[in-house]
């Protein structure tokens, strides 16, 4: 069993930064890729971003690519992902999601990912 905490959403303007942190417990965090998705209103939960195991594998959704950066913290049990120049399309809850699965590289569908955390929302005014 995996636990995952997001932490660090909030309200911001158009063109701010925010940085999100996932807290993980249980497992072996190390093992396991990690992925952040996010769900706005009536909308389906999306990929944004994924790193592999070991941190050398990143991958992005084409609307956050050169804005958002994910990073992890093996020894903290963290992942994180910093989120610059940010729009109000950005606008949803975030979630941090775990994949105990070996795969080549970290992946984009959410049924994909084993564990779930509980979101934090994130507002970008305009």
């Amino acid at each position: 069993q995996v636990q995952l905490a997001e932490s660090g959403g909030g309200l911001v303007q158009a063109g701010d930064s925010l940085r999100l942190s996932c807290a993980a417990s249980g497992r072996t965090f190390s093992r396991y890729a990690m992925g952040w998705f996010r769900q706005a209103p009536g909308k389906e939960r999306d990929f944004v971003a994924g790193i592999s195991w070991n941190g050398a594998i990143t991958v992005y959704a084409d609307s956050v690519k050169g804005r958002f950066t994910i990073s992890r913290d093996n020894t903290k049990n963290t992942v994180s992902l910093q989120m610059n120049s940010l729009k109000p399309e950005d606008t949803a809850d975030y979630y941090c999601a775990a994949d105990i699965n070996f795969r080549s590289a970290p992946a984009r569908w959410n049924y994909d990912y084993d564990y779930w955390g509980q979101g934090t929302q994130v507002t970008v005014s305009s």
